[in-house]
């Protein structure tokens, strides 16, 4: 069975930092990766997504703040968060844009002083 495992949120001041994981149980090296985020009430937002090359593309509301990477042996996408803001605050998960897989539990990132 498809997995994805997303970890690494937590609780972080304005301005702090987090890394999230995401660890898949399927080869991801051909695949576009994401990573989106939810806060209730509202529609699942995508953030951040990188292509099979290493290419980038940030929504406006994160680029220049936050990093998606990819390590295809270890089948793990990365998602570097730096100078978080509490509009950050929503459970992040990871999919595949193009042939979604069932989506796992996310992990809750809360920023906040």
């Amino acid at each position: 069975q498809v997995q994805l495992v997303e970890s690494g949120g937590g609780l972080v001041q304005p301005g702090g930092s987090l890394r999230l994981s995401c660890a898949a149980s399927i080869t991801i090296d051909g695949s576009l990766m994401a990573w989106y985020r939810q806060v209730p009430g509202k529609q699942r937002e995508l953030v951040a997504s990188i292509l099979k090359s290493g290419a980038t593309n940030y929504a406006d509301s994160v680029r220049g703040r936050f990093t998606i990477s990819r390590d295809n042996a270890k089948k793990t996408v990365f998602l570097q968060m730096n100078s978080l803001k509490p509009e950050d605050t929503a459970l992040y998960y990871c999919n595949r844009p193009l042939s979604l897989v069932p989506w796992g539990q996310g992990t809750q990132v809360t920023v906040s002083s």
